[in-house]
């Protein structure tokens, strides 16, 4: 394992010891092979007057550590979209290092940052967040 989160990091022998010393990180390696297991999906569950054209259905995919799928995702997507999604993907992350299902969580949903027609903006999309096996995508 040292010599993984070594490579995969690159750290040299001191910072893989700073590493190493601090319980958070080996609280949550011990916690992450469960994620590894999982895929965050944003799916657009609201869409008008989107300038990048999301639609209602689009999904927008990250692996459980919160890497965004590009492959499985839109060809295009709004930068202000994406912008959104940081505060809801670290929560649904968080929930799963707790062991507390994310598809449970009170607010998972998001509006991109345009403020729509109505107030001075082209349009809005809503998301939404699901946690699904990893195995369970498209």
């Amino acid at each position: 394992m040292k010599k993984n989160i070594k490579e995969r990091l690159e750290y040299n022998d001191e910072e893989l010891k700073i590493f190493l010393d601090n319980p958070k990180n080996i609280e949550i390696l011990t916690k992450s092979l469960p994620l590894l297991k999982k895929t965050i999906v944003i799916e657009v569950i609201e869409s008008k007057g989107c300038s990048s054209q999301h639609k209602i259905g689009d999904k927008i995919y990250f692996d459980g550590s919160g890497n965004l799928l590009t492959k499985l995702s839109p060809k295009r997507i709004c930068m202000y979209a994406l912008s959104v999604l940081d505060t809801l993907i670290n929560s649904a992350i968080e929930l799963m290092y707790a062991g507390v299902d994310p598809n449970e969580m009170r607010f998972k949903r998001v509006g991109c940052t345009d403020i729509g027609l109505e107030c001075g903006g082209w349009g809005r999309i809503i998301m939404e967040l699901k946690v699904i096996d990893r195995n369970k995508v498209n």
